[in-house]
């Protein structure tokens, strides 16, 4: 399905004595420092509202971007992604420098892969389709229910999925809608069902990677989001967490045990702990008012350990947790992760998803009775181009 989009590619031909740089974010950037670095004006920053700001706080280290300069060195335009869904575009409009958020284009695909285990699922996934988020998220999805020691030669996997494309290149993270695996011929079954999560056969919820809740909040103040358009402004806003509000010095804790990788001021998002976790992904726990004592750089924590006490630091306007889950360089909505206290459906529910799955266990069957391997598709992680010479081409 294709998504509402502002997609800019380089026509060579048109760039005439423009020309374009490609380069990978510094670590330990910020979106000031690269202003200052490159000497546009600072107002640029200074201009942007609470939301937008906090927004320049989550550029990751090492993503790639994009400047054109002028014949005469003179940067014009600047794309530099903050998440599948947007980037920030700075340009020149009636002779100033403004920045706004664009979406980025991409299609989405449905998938299919059924095939023979001949050695591992990870690696004959990675084999088949050469896409290794795909692996790893279905390796995920098994890890607590299923025993992959016991698999024998010629047991079968099957995965119905989505898979963005850009310019016929994978892109971003792969979305597994139903997955099959088999152990000496008995079928293991994973749904994803009820707003983003995944369930077995029976309804119960599967133990892949769980987070437990971070804060004792009130109430969600503002959710998560890759893009919205707002229908005053008139431009695309994004948040990439989830914000609890919570009485000021409320404790914080690990919402999964794993290594600090920062621990100080993060731009917007003020006193800040970011926690690195197992499968490559981290946690963000910001706005705090302090850090518990002996939290530091380097230090290993253990799932439901007070890290620090919210608080009001930053671009804030009342005290709250502004709780972020990455995968790589990629925001994931951490609704999709936090543990919830029902963890089987029942009920009408359950019906629902009953019914929900027969359509899949159907399809997984014709699935089994032959390989089924989707085009194999180069990884094409954050390419971004731009206009130039006010013509454009895809």
């Amino acid at each position: 399905m294709k998504k509402i989009i502002i997609f800019i590619f380089i026509a060579l031909t048109y760039l005439n004595a423009s020309h374009v740089e490609e380069l990978k974010w510094k670590n330990g950037e910020t979106f000031l420092t690269f202003l200052e670095n490159n000497s546009l004006p600072l107002r640029i920053y200074y201009n942007l509202d609470s939301t937008d700001k906090e927004l320049a706080t989550e550029i990751m280290a090492g993503t790639k971007f994009q400047i054109l300069r002028s014949d005469k060195k003179k940067i014009e335009q600047v794309l530099i992604p903050i998440s599948d869904e947007l980037q920030l575009h700075i340009k020149i409009v009636d002779g100033q420098y403004i920045l706004t958020t664009t979406p980025i284009i991409y299609e989405e695909k449905k998938e299919i892969l059924s095939i023979d285990i001949t050695n591992s699922p990870y690696q004959d996934i990675i084999k088949a389709t050469k896409n290794y988020l795909l692996a790893s998220q279905f390796v995920q999805s098994f890890k607590k229910s299923v025993n992959f020691k016991r698999l024998r030669k010629g047991d079968k996997l099957v995965i119905f999925y989505t898979q963005k494309t850009r310019l016929g290149k994978q892109f971003g993270n792969p979305k597994i809608e139903a997955s099959m695996i088999e152990v000496k011929g008995k079928k293991h079954y994973v749904f994803l069902y009820n707003k983003g999560r995944y369930y077995d056969e029976t309804g119960r919820e599967v133990e892949g990677f769980f987070l437990s809740l971070p804060v004792k909040y009130t109430r969600i103040s503002s959710r998560f989001t890759y893009k919205r358009w707002h229908p005053i402004l008139h431009r695309y806003r994004a948040h990439l967490g989830i914000d609890y509000a919570a009485p000021r010095g409320t404790p914080v804790k690990a919402a999964r045990a794993g290594k600090i990788i920062f621990e100080g001021r993060k731009g917007g998002y003020g006193n800040a702990i970011m926690i690195r976790h197992e499968e490559g992904y981290r946690t963000l726990y910001a706005h705090l008012r302090n850090f518990r004592r002996g939290i530091r750089r380097g230090k290993y924590v253990k799932k439901g350990q007070v890290i620090g006490y919210v608080g009001s630091t930053g671009l804030s306007t009342g005290p709250h947790l502004h709780f972020g889950l990455y995968r790589g360089r990629r925001a994931i909505n951490p609704a999709s992760s936090v543990k919830i206290t029902k963890s089987i459906l029942a009920g009408k529910k359950r019906k629902e998803f009953l019914k929900y799955t027969k359509r899949y266990k159907k399809n997984i069957e014709i699935a089994l009775q032959k390989d089924i391997k989707p085009k194999v598709l180069r990884s094409f992680d954050y390419i971004v181009s731009l206009q130039t010479k006010n013509k454009f081409v895809e």
